[in-house]
């Protein structure tokens, strides 16, 4: 087998230790270090000394990124690849053999290296998971406050679409201090601009829907239950401003430039933005963007026939995010994706459509980034413009064993 680097190095990487094995020729040089920056600086300063051209590790967990950062640093090739795609041969049971393994592997060129951002980047994807996570959050708390109002017998989100707005929250503020809602009150709260007039309810069904049984114990809980939203809040919004002044300005061109898509907004945009870059050229083609992300059909097929077409594990974030857009993309009824949705919707399953509608947005977004050309929506009416003719003939067959006949024409005779 032809070797492709001859001095390279495979890397066991743990939380507290370092398995380094360095290959040159037919020798092996084995070194184990703790993961502290100081010894992981030594291990840098021994690579270079050594002229290591190469050098390889799993992705393990989060402890690679310590690693990979100090070789980025020290200007040493580095790759890290998928640990399901070397650990096809069983019988390496120890850190040593498998320091070896990878060394041999990466010498003969048998591994692929996932792709890896750079270092403003993986900053703002860090920046842009904590602002999810603390959403998730919010999601859970506000989930609870409903629950405790169910439990008090108080109906407010049947009334008020959303419990976290400005008019939900001034009337929930108003009720844990203990005080009753009534009509003269809630009259003079709205004047104050307080409660909006522009609420779907009547005054009076508001007024029916607060009067519940709220304890003393209860009002206790929602009041710091509200006080963590609020405090949520302010921590969402500084993250907003924080991602907004990191990004630069290319990367707010992309964000803008995909927003053109129908169920895409500033968020989701720059959410996608910190996860795929800017620059397309690290993907050949929009088939290996839409395999990355595990948005496409998986290959399985033997002798001949087709098998279950399961969708690989690719970018969580991603695929998180785009499986939301799409929810959103198909409630314009006159855009391409809500056609795709029900067609596909029909015969597959819901599921399945959304995950066709996110598979086909990330192929818009990778053409706009790359090709920089601006969006077109295909249009609800794209799949009839295709055999027309044979499903006029189709449908008018329906309707015949449907028992519909055409009308004929009468002909009237001049006088």
């Amino acid at each position: 087998m032809e070797k492709v680097y001859d001095i390279c190095c495979g890397i066991d990487v743990h939380k507290k230790l370092t398995v380094a094995c360095l290959r040159h020729g037919r020798t092996r040089e084995i070194r184990q270090t703790g993961a502290t920056t100081r010894e992981l600086l030594e291990l840098a300063d021994w690579l270079k000394s050594e002229g290591c051209q190469m050098v390889a590790m799993e992705s393990t967990g989060s402890y690679w990124k310590p690693l990979y950062n100090i070789l980025e640093m020290s200007d040493l090739p580095v790759m890290v690849v998928n640990a399901a795609h070397m650990k096809a041969v069983p019988g390496r049971k120890t850190d040593v053999s498998d320091a070896e393994w990878i060394a041999d592997l990466t010498a003969h060129g048998l591994l692929r290296a996932s792709y890896i951002p750079d270092k403003a980047q993986r900053e703002l994807r860090e920046l842009v998971r904590y602002r999810k996570s603390l959403v998730e959050d919010r999601t859970r708390e506000l989930n609870r406050l409903q629950k405790m109002l169910e439990g008090a017998n108080i109906k407010l989100s049947g009334t008020v679409r959303d419990i976290n707005g400005m008019s939900a929250r001034n009337i929930l503020n108003y009720i844990v201090t203990g005080n009753r809602l009534d009509e003269a009150t809630f009259d003079e709260v709205r004047k104050q601009g307080k409660i909006s007039s522009f609420l779907k309810a009547p005054k009076s069904q508001i007024l029916d829907d607060l009067n519940g049984v709220l304890s003393p114990l209860q009002r206790r809980v929602m009041k710091e239950l509200l006080s963590h939203l609020d405090e949520l809040n302010e921590h969402i919004r500084n993250l907003d401003d924080e991602i907004d002044r990191f990004m630069n300005p290319e990367e707010h061109e992309a964000a803008a430039q995909i927003q053109d898509l129908p169920g895409i907004g500033p968020t989701s945009a720059q959410t996608i933005i910190s996860v795929i870059g800017t620059d397309m050229n690290r993907f050949p083609t929009d088939k290996h963007i839409s395999s990355w992300a595990g948005l496409c059909p998986g290959n399985n097929e033997s002798a001949g026939k087709r098998r279950s077409g399961k969708t690989r594990k690719g970018n969580s974030l991603l695929r998180s995010m785009l499986l939301v857009c799409a929810h959103s993309a198909i409630k314009g009824k006159s855009s391409y994706f809500y056609a795709q949705y029900t067609r596909i919707c029909a015969h597959r399953g819901s599921k399945r459509a959304y995950l066709a509608v996110a598979h086909s947005m990330l192929i818009a977004i990778y053409h706009i980034l790359k090709d920089n050309v601006p969006f077109h929506d295909l249009g609800a009416d794209y799949y009839n413009q295709f055999n027309r003719d044979s499903k006029i003939r189709a449908y008018l067959k329906k309707l015949h064993a449907l028992g519909w006949s055409e009308p004929t024409a009468t002909v009237v005779a001049p006088v």
